[in-house]
């Protein structure tokens, strides 16, 4: 009985555990995109069962026991763990985990997991560049990653961006060398929602680059189809419209009256506005300008699946984005198309294919110069209308009180006429076979062809006696043709000996070849001084001078490089890289270099002595130096050629000839960096927490100074001649970057990921060897230098007098130092200039360091948050002690003002700060830290909120995701500076921090959608 009893029990048991076991099902999907992850990983938690997802992303588990935990994994994703307590099916949405060590880092001619990178190394994914929409890809590198500052030249649709990576280092060119899909491209021209990722070399890394990686190298993946995956659309579309950011408070008509009344009153001259008060507002000439609710349309489709055997993606995309200022005669349009094919052979046979198309069509304004657009309209007099009684663009009068450069800038916007467009086609080819176990072989052959037109029509004009009236029509029109191409083969080898020591071996060669040509030429008398007309072919002016241009080069760099790579048990690692570069740029005594460089690194955390720390779950120790070259500069600098303009006299007549160029060196070479930098990186707390620290230095030496001066005598001042250039340079670059990113998962409807990044920067120059000691850029006003290339100083520091307050009264003036050298001898109400030499006298001698436009510290802060279907981000930058020169007020007596100038000096102890208004003689308008401004800001770059809607809403449609967001892009910018934007810059490394009425970047309001078929 009491067996039976046993029995019973046994098989009440039985019943009840089988009774709960649920055969589960399910699907895993990406949760960015929305598409189902083949291959992913379904394991029960401390037993033996587990299966892979199908090609959609589907699984099934069989006969489960209830209250086991299924782990769910995918390499390059946060693993998720759930609980067994039914047999419903499962969705399981897997984030990208970012911080995961085992992640493929492209690092140029290979790769290699996140865990063994030596080097200082940024990643920037594809999801980044979703969040972020950039119009350009430089964008997106702006705040997102420690060391990369990004300035804009201009806000203008399709205008240039300027990217640092530590700093300016050289006087030259800064841009880094973008490297696509393992050809040298640019970055620019591509559709952001192309690329997959972007990985940044910032150290020595970038040394197997050697004469291309001096100014750091960025590596862009672009997307590639899955394998075993079904074909896939991804449509993602945004519309919105565009505002100006910011606009200048200028005085109104009124206020304008009364200070010129005030100016001519203060030099007892009769007031010119007896009825100022009458005048009313008058006329605001930035509204007149700035365009409101400006569109802007963006299209782009992808379509990207896999067998087995074969991967593809190919996409398309339209950009359409209307000016700010001008309306249609402002603007950007680009298209581009991709394809991207890749194919196994055979087992050891695999060829790949990349293309990319690319057109685009732009439209500009004269910006940023004196004369521009925005310097009229913040110039000219708001009691003038912006039209006559007829109807017509009113004329500002031609006295000089109104400046003879100042026009109505609407009547500026009517008459100009211009267009470029773009063309280029890029890509690679690559084929890698594997020789042996280990052994690879590797041949790419990459290219770049692109053809360009430029068009611009200068019609016959009157403005009434100003220096922009045009007694004749032209048409000027230039074609560039640009060509290049790459071939690299190379040999990658991995072994390993036992558990414990890892080899890698990549040696290779690279043959780079650059050519092209150029063409431009001059008409006159466009008939019907129309631009429908205006084409060279129906010109009919003739003309004395030359007025065509041509030029051709041709340009060639040989390269070997080979890189060792060890490793002890995944605990010790070393790496060492050699390239060897010879170029045509230079002359045959110069032509080869070397570049060396080594990296090391400890992942402490690997040692036995530290213990399965619950704290700290890696810690990576690294190193590294290098030397890397910079060839960018002109072409055949070590030769003499006839390229000059000459006008010789035979038989008593002038005869346009040829004459010699820039005066040639025959010992010109590349400039070189030495790059140190040690770091460390760090995860804490189940890898919640991120940590990445960088000190770095980087030595630039033998600097291409151009316009060495040389004796008149040998021809450098006629048209086209110039004087030599010589490696007559050096400066230096040191600082810090610190990154800490925090990402956890509170619960199965709520994640987020936080992430800043600093990074503190020292720059200074420490040899210019171009006989006077300096070397000079920019312009204030209308000829003098503002910025300096000079030995102890950081590069293109402002160079001018330091002011020190306002002369409150007469005995103030008396005692102090004789301003009379600056053009007038000081009066109460006028800017007091510091003796900075104390020899008793204000002189060009007193001319010092009055600010630095390279920013002492820049830094990001950015913030996703996600809540079941919902989602927001916001990314912000901040730029800390740079400096900018106010240099778009014309100081002229009818010219408007800024209304900082109601605080001006009036009378003793009323302004220390602005001086006083007056039409007199006074050294108030030389160049001094008066004009100098603190350019530092916080700007808030993005701002979105998106929702993922329901799937079972659109049934049979075939669409597997849908995402509609909302988004502001350069929402607010919280700075004290005066002017339009303080992130704007010419791009020129002495006087690009010189501001002549910057072209603002707008705000701009986006509702997208992204949408998976």
């Amino acid at each position: 009985m009491k067996s039976n009893f046993y029995l019973f029990t046994f098989l009440l048991l039985s019943s009840f555990c089988f009774a709960q076991n649920y055969d589960i099902s399910g699907t895993v999907i990406e949760a960015q995109t929305g598409l189902g992850l083949p291959g992913a990983n379904v394991s029960v938690k401390n037993g033996t069962q587990q299966t892979t997802a199908d090609l959609d992303g589907n699984f099934t588990l069989v006969k489960v026991p209830s209250g086991s935990t299924l782990v769910i994994s995918y390499i390059g994703f946060t693993t998720k763990e759930i609980s067994v307590t039914s047999n419903q099916p499962i969705n399981v949405r897997l984030d990208s985990d970012q911080q995961s060590l085992d992640e493929v880092v492209v690092i140029g001619y290979g790769s290699q997991k996140k865990k063994e990178v030596t080097g200082a190394v940024s990643t920037i994914s594809s999801q980044t560049l979703e969040v972020l929409k950039p119009i350009k890809v430089e964008q997106a590198l702006q705040g997102t990653v420690s060391g990369v500052n990004v300035t804009s030249q201009s806000g203008a649709p399709g205008a240039g961006l300027d990217i640092r990576i530590r700093g300016i280092a050289t006087n030259g060119e800064n841009r880094p060398t973008a490297i696509i899909d393992g050809y040298i491209g640019d970055l620019s021209l591509l559709n952001p929602n192309d690329i997959e990722s972007i990985t940044i070399l910032k150290d020595a890394q970038a040394a197997i680059y050697g004469t291309i990686g001096a100014n750091g190298v960025i590596l862009i993946t672009t997307k590639k189809g899955k394998r075993n995956s079904k074909a896939v659309i991804n449509y993602n579309v945004y519309t919105g419209f565009q505002e100006t950011s910011r606009k200048l408070p200028t005085l109104n008509a009124t206020e304008f009256a009364l200070y010129v009344n005030e100016s001519y009153a203060n030099n007892g001259n009769p007031l010119p506005f007896p009825n100022a008060t009458g005048l009313g507002k008058g006329t605001d000439w930035q509204d007149q300008v700035f365009g409101k609710s400006v569109p802007i349309v963006n299209h782009d489709i992808n379509i990207s699946g896999g067998s087995d055997k074969i991967t593809y993606s190919v996409s398309g995309s339209h950009l359409d984005q209307e000016g700010l200022v001008g309306g249609n005669k402002s603007g950007f349009l680009r298209n581009t198309a991709r394809i991207s094919i890749n194919a196994d052979v055979t087992d050891k046979l695999k060829l790949n294919a990349n293309a990319i198309y690319t057109y685009f069509d732009r439209k500009t304004l004269n910006e940023n110069v004196l004369g521009s657009v925005l310097f009229n309209a913040l110039n000219i007099a708001p009691t003038i209308n912006a039209f006559d009684d007829n109807g017509n663009y009113s004329l500002v009068p031609n006295q000089a009180v109104y400046g003879s450069e100042i026009i109505n800038p609407l009547a500026q916007i009517e008459n100009t006429y211009n267009s470029y467009n773009y063309k280029k086609l890029n890509g690679t080819f690559g084929v890698e076979y594997e020789i042996l176990d280990g052994l690879k072989l590797n041949g790419r052959m990459g290219f770049n062809t692109s053809n360009s037109e430029g068009k611009s029509f200068a019609k016959l004009l009157d403005y009434g006696g100003k220096i922009y009236d045009n007694p004749r029509s032209s048409v000027t029109q230039n074609t560039v043709n640009d060509n290049n191409y790459s071939f690299d083969l190379y040999a990658d080898y991995k072994k390993s000996i036992g558990e414990a020591h890892n080899f890698g071996l990549t040696v290779g060669t690279t043959i780079y070849k650059e050519w092209g040509n150029g063409l431009g030429a001059t008409g006159y008398d466009v008939p019907n001084n129309s631009w429908e007309f205006a084409d060279i072919s129906l010109t009919t002016g003739a003309v004395n001078a030359k007025q065509n241009s041509s030029y051709v080069y041709d340009e060639r760099r040989l390269s070997y490089f080979g890189r060792l790579q060890y490793d002890y048990k995944g605990k010790y690692l070393f790496s060492a890289i050699i390239r060897r570069d010879s170029s045509t740029k230079f002359g045959p005594a110069n032509s080869v270099a070397y570049f060396p460089s080594f990296t090391a690194g400890w992942v402490v955390s690997d040692e036995g002595f530290y213990g399965d720390s619950p704290l700290v779950n890696f810690f990576k120790i690294r190193a590294s130096y290098g030397t890397l070259g910079n060839d960018q500069i002109g072409n055949n600098r070590y030769l003499g050629i006839l390229n000059g303009e000459g006008t010789y006299v035979f038989d008593g007549e002038l005869t346009n000839g040829t004459a010699g160029g820039a005066i040639q060196n025959a010992n010109v070479k590349w400039e070189e960096a030495k790059k140190f930098d040690v770091g460390i990186d760090l995860n804490l707390f189940n890898d919640k927490v991120s940590i990445v620290a960088d000190y770095f230095i980087d030595t630039r030496t033998d600097l291409l100074i151009p316009a060495i001066p040389v004796s008149g005598i040998i021809g450098i001042g006629a048209p086209g001649a110039s004087a030599p250039t010589l490696n007559a340079g050096d400066v230096k670059n040191y600082g810090v970057e610190f990154a800490i990113g925090y990402k956890d998962q509170i619960s199965d409807n709520f994640s987020f990921d936080i992430n800043y990044n600093v990074t503190f920067l020292k720059n200074k120059v420490t040899r210019v060897d171009n006989g006077t000691g300096f070397y000079e850029g920019g312009n204030f006003g209308l000829s003098t230098p503002t910025s300096r290339m000079q030995v102890g100083k950081p590069m293109g520091y402002f160079f001018g007098y330091q002011t020190a307050g306002i002369f409150q009264n007469q005995a103030e003036v008396d005692a102090h130092p004789s301003q009379v050298a600056l053009g007038a001898e000081a009066k109460p109400g006028d800017l007091r200039f510091v003796d900075v030499n104390g020899d008793g006298k204000i002189d060009a001698n007193d001319r010092t360091n009055i600010g630095d436009p390279i920013p002492a510290a820049t830094m990001g802060f950015n913030l996703t948050l996600k809540y079941k279907n919902f989602d927001f981000s916001a990314y912000t930058f901040a730029s800390i002690g740079n400096d900018m020169v106010r240099n778009y007020e014309r100081d002229i007596q009818y010219g408007n003002k800024l209304n900082y100038v109601l605080d001006r000096w009036t009378g003793e102890g009323t302004s220390n700060s602005v001086p006083r208004a007056t039409i007199g003689a006074t050294g108030n308008k030389n160049f001094s830290s008066f004009y100098v401004e603190d350019a530092s800001y916080i700007r808030i770059q993005n701002v979105q909120i998106g929702y993922n809607m329901a799937q079972d809403l659109f049934g049979d449609s075939g669409i597997s995701k849908a995402r509609i967001y909302v988004g502001v892009n350069n929402l607010y910018t919280f700075t004290k500076y005066m002017g339009y934007d303080p992130g704007a810059s010419s791009g020129a490394p002495i006087g690009g921090g010189v501001d002549y009425g910057f072209y603002p970047v707008p705000r701009t309001f986006l509702l997208g959608a992204n949408i998976n078929f």
